[in-house]
């Protein structure tokens, strides 16, 4: 099993699954391969996986980021916090039901870029940054709300609607900055990571 779909995770270059451990504050850690890591985090906790091509990943569907996600006014603090102890990173998170696409990263401890769309409510609560190559070529991520005018007809909400990211423009982005793990195949990963608890959340049967 991989993960990507309905779910949130960070990417982090160059740093050891127990480095992103210890800057999500992970308790009651074990250590767990990448097929029973990647299932197990979609219920609870956060699996952080093995190096893979120089990235190392952290999934988790509702623990990653203690429940802080990118509609939360706190979430760019977040994310910079985590980045003070492994340098550079990368968010992504997804959700078809809520319509919930996001992407942020990280460099040299500044928020270059976020940009997150909750299409149930047809808002975007978060915009940072300017469009990165990809984003552009996609035709997503180039717009928000301060847009919209009173005036507007259907022509013009069909437009505004149609550069709103789905989740395959999530995966696409991913692949760009960093790698998708869609693309990574479970035998392909060898080394174990790590699952683990943020600070506050305890272990469920």
């Amino acid at each position: 099993m991989s993960f990507g779909y309905k779910t949130s995770w960070l990417a982090v270059r160059d740093a050891g699954p127990g480095e992103v451990a210890d800057a999500l504050g992970l308790r009651h850690r074990r250590s767990i391969d990448w097929t029973s890591g990647a299932e197990l985090a979609y219920r609870h906790g956060v699996f952080v996986a093995g190096p893979v091509q120089g990235w190392t990943l952290a999934h988790g569907r509702i623990h990653l980021t203690q429940e802080t996600d990118a509609t939360h006014p706190d979430f760019p603090d977040r994310l910079r916090t985590i980045a003070a102890h492994v340098g550079d990173l990368q968010y992504f998170g997804t959700d078809r039901i809520g319509e919930y696409h996001a992407w942020a990263r990280v460099e040299s401890g500044v928020l270059t870029r976020a940009y997150c769309y909750v299409g149930m409510s047809g808002a975007v609560p978060l915009r940072v940054g300017e469009p990165t190559v990809v984003e552009r070529e996609l035709g997503v991520g180039l717009v928000g709300y301060e847009e919209v005018r009173e005036d507007w007809g259907d022509a013009e909400w069909d437009a505004w609607h149609a550069a709103m990211p789905t989740e395959q423009h999530v995966m696409r982005i991913a692949a760009d900055w960093s790698l998708c793990p869609l693309g990574i195949a479970e035998d392909s990963v060898s080394a174990p990571g790590i699952h683990g608890f943020p600070p506050g959340v305890e272990p469920t049967s």
